[in-house]
């Protein structure tokens, strides 16, 4: 059972964390620890499955990376759509995840609201992208000038986001 957990499902969460801001080690821990999470709800019966155990392990995966993103306090890339709708079951708490997605969309809003420009060199920042590659790419006469730049924009964001009146709401949730 272990090896098709493995076989089917890890290269889904892998791609899951890699693509939003993660690394392998992160996927990998990760993984690890939705299995730990899974089989003890499973030992002790508390594993009621109301969605298909594909969806649940995503689910459970994407809580997961998600409040690492939370500890992290860094401002990350938007998370990608879930392919398919998930269900989460009882044992997770809606409550934890309707808050994350509202800081999820918080974040859309004000970073869809930056200029092309700043959203552009965000973006390459995020993807790990060197300094004198984003200047390069951006047409900047120096990599001072687009270390500048992503401080500029990341700054911008930042006070966009702890302006925002729903941002404390969200806060006081956690």
């Amino acid at each position: 059972m272990i090896k098709y957990v493995y076989r089917e499902l890890y290269p889904v969460i892998k791609n899951l964390i890699v693509s939003n801001s993660g690394t392998d080690e992160d996927a990998e821990d990760i993984f690890q620890d939705a299995l730990v999470i899974v089989y003890k709800k499973g030992k002790d019966e508390e594993l009621v499955l109301s969605s298909s155990f594909k969806t649940f392990f995503y689910s459970v995966c994407k809580n997961l990376w998600l409040q690492r993103l939370g500890k992290l306090k860094d401002i990350r890339q938007i998370f990608v759509e879930v392919e398919e709708p998930v269900t989460l079951p009882e044992s997770i708490t809606k409550e934890m995840y309707t808050v994350e997605d509202e800081k999820i969309k918080l974040y859309q809003k004000h970073f869809l609201s930056l200029g092309d420009d700043c959203q552009k060199v965000l973006r390459l920042f995020l993807r790990k992208i060197s300094l004198r590659e984003i200047a390069e790419i951006m047409g900047y006469k120096t990599e001072k000038y687009a270390k500048t730049r992503k401080y500029d924009c990341k700054e911008e964001l930042k006070n966009r986001i702890l302006n925002d009146p729903n941002y404390l709401n969200l806060i006081a949730d956690d």
